[in-house]
């Protein structure tokens, strides 16, 4: 467990315990429409029981429960690259809406990254945003990323065809 600069609020693995609360949280087109579209929306808790399966796999990978008064509303996880990319990782996050705009999300975000740099043999994290989602590029900024590059119409979703902002924290 990793406790954050926040009371109550910790980075642990998930739980099989965690389906129904995940799912509940999860379950919000506002939080999916900023994600990868493996997230699903609607988010139900068939969905939740196998991400915690996948998360519980570890190789490669760290995805870690966002966890308010023990109650999981968000993950957080790193993937390493791999090839001539090894020394590299992505990270990615989310957060129930219900704690947007209280801190929860850099500082999870600036534990994840100093544990990542801890754990792994890496020497850079990265983090794809859509040019949209303003509120995580502040994120990202907040814990120390940096604005490496903007995609052009690099990715879609939704049918929207937009940018990608890519940022970067290098040890």
């Amino acid at each position: 467990m990793i406790p954050l600069s926040i009371p109550n609020v910790t980075l642990r693995p998930f739980r099989a315990s965690d389906a129904a609360s995940l799912a509940r949280h999860a379950n919000n087109p506002k939080v999916a429409m900023n994600l990868r579209d493996r997230f699903p929306s609607p988010y139900t808790i068939e969905d939740a029981r196998g991400w915690i399966a996948f998360a519980e796999s570890t190789d490669r990978r760290l995805h870690l429960a966002i966890a308010v008064n023990d109650e999981a509303c968000g993950g957080i996880g790193v993937e390493l690259e791999d090839d001539v990319n090894r020394l590299s990782g992505e990270i990615g996050y989310w957060l129930s809406e219900e704690h947007w705009g209280k801190g929860i999300g850099t500082a999870a975000l600036k534990a994840m990254t100093e544990h990542a740099f801890a754990t792994f043999e890496i020497c850079r994290l990265f983090a794809p945003v859509y040019e949209r989602n303003r509120a995580s590029a502040r994120v990202l900024e907040k814990a120390g990323y940096v604005l490496e590059a903007r995609l052009k119409k690099a990715v879609i979703k939704g049918g929207v065809v937009m940018d990608e902002l890519r940022y970067a924290c290098v040890r």
